[in-house]
């Protein structure tokens, strides 16, 4: 007779008694009653992954017991039919110089008026239009053209972290269209300075779809974005885009491509912060695994790239632009995902305030994970304070990766129901996680 597979709850009971805990001392050190520990370890109750990493922590057990579990969420998008687990989706190539049709749909009137909204914040009047520069013959690199580029983008990023991704894809769409279009009728030095400021309005635009909940867009925008990099003799965002891909993997539930495609993007010839970033996406893939000291010491290198890296301000930094500390950021985040809510909480209950208040999804991000963090650690009322005046932010982003843990964090509360602060939030969350929905 074949082998049969270890059943989780007899393994969590094995690994339980092995480490000299009791039913009620290892309930009380998740932060489960003893009656849903118990029906999990009997099979009356199917163990979610976060209860399943609670328990690898408590216990020691590596990640083992978390393996025994199923994913108990959906990726963003489903995979393609005959597209195992998205691999061969995430490493399509475009034909060349091909732009994604993410917006065939004309934008409706909500996206027409955050355009209108793109002008006041001196984008121009067609900053959503394929006639928003006069292109010479030829310009000098350092003319008024690329400079234009260069500040619009600062002011789209400031707008991706205050409206809704559907709502400024169509802008940076036909704004992508417009500097392309600019750099074919200029000069070499002003075509490549503005290809390659045009391939970060792209790989801008993919972080745009994937918010949007639109994983395949997301790969193909990151793919053009490599093009026109490419053509203007920069070959490191190529790398870059191994870890967007790796974020993707990440958000899917996939650890192990998580950490393929990350671990692909840490050659020595390429730049201090893309190798950071690479390597703080590793480490949030290992903790995704259960891996903990894997991580930690990833996140130790990551956070001594980061800090040689000496950006060139003639272009938008790659990654994320409004974290003070990242790394302390992506440490708490990690912490989560590992089973140590308590020291998640501690780490982003500081690293949180100290964010810029103008970056509201940025703000909703950590601090959901923040408030998720509070409740596996059993410190519910302060996770519903913590939450509860992120939540204008959570619906106005219409973020499909922050309502990932906007749904972790409902579903952690849940087990709270009795509390008066989470019967008095709970509607609220609801109403943040299905207003754009229906």
């Amino acid at each position: 007779m074949l082998e049969q597979p270890p059943v989780f709850g007899a393994e969590l009971r094995r690994s339980r008694i092995a480490a000299g805990l009791t039913l009620t001392e290892f309930a009380a050190s998740v932060h489960y009653s003893k009656g849903q520990v118990s029906k999990v370890e009997t099979g009356r109750k199917k163990p979610s992954v976060e209860f399943a990493r609670l328990c690898d922590a408590a216990l020691g057990t590596g990640g083992a017991l978390t393996a025994l579990v199923p994913a108990d969420g959906l990726p963003l998008v489903p995979p393609e039919p005959g597209d195992k687990a998205g691999a061969e989706m995430r490493r399509r190539r475009l034909p060349k110089g091909t732009v994604p049709d993410t917006d065939r749909v004309p934008p409706n009137r909500r996206q027409v008026m955050a355009v209108g909204a793109a002008t006041v914040l001196g984008l121009g009047p067609a900053a959503g239009s394929a006639r928003a520069v006069e292109a010479p013959s030829a310009v000098d690199a350092d003319s008024g053209p690329v400079a234009s580029c260069r500040a619009l983008f600062d002011q789209y990023r400031h707008l991706g972290q205050v409206t809704a991704p559907g709502v400024l894809l169509p802008a940076l769409a036909e704004q992508t269209r417009s500097f392309r279009d600019l750099a074919d009728r200029s000069g070499p030095r002003t075509k490549a300075a503005l290809l390659n400021l045009t391939s970060r309005y792209a790989e801008f635009a993919g972080w745009m779809a994937q918010e949007a909940g639109d994983d395949a867009a997301a790969l193909r925008w990151t793919e053009h974005a490599v093009e026109l990099a490419d053509a203007a003799g920069d070959h490191d965002l190529a790398a870059y885009s191994l870890v967007r891909r790796g974020l993707i993997s990440y958000y899917q539930g996939d650890a192990a491509d998580a950490i393929a495609l990350a671990d692909s993007a840490r050659s020595s010839r390429l730049p201090a912060r893309v190798r950071g970033l690479a390597t703080q996406q590793l480490a949030q893939g290992h903790a995704l695994a259960g891996n903990h000291s894997t991580c930690l010491r990833h996140l130790d290198r990551a956070r001594e790239l980061l800090a040689a890296d000496r950006p060139d301000p003639a272009l938008p930094v790659l990654g994320a632009s409004h974290l003070p500390d990242p790394i302390t950021v992506i440490t708490g985040w990690c912490l989560v995902d590992l089973g140590r809510p308590r020291e998640a909480a501690a780490l982003l209950d500081k690293a949180c305030a100290a964010l810029p208040p103008q970056a509201l999804r940025t703000q909703a991000r950590y601090g959901v994970r923040r408030a998720l963090a509070h409740t596996l650690a059993g410190e519910v009322e302060q996770a519903c304070s913590v939450v509860r005046p992120l939540l204008p932010a959570a619906w106005s982003s219409d973020s499909a990766t922050i309502r990932l843990d906007l749904r972790r964090l409902a579903r952690a509360l849940g087990r709270f129901r009795a509390v008066p602060a989470v019967a008095e939030v709970s509607p609220a969350i609801t109403a943040a996680l299905h207003s754009h929905t229906g």
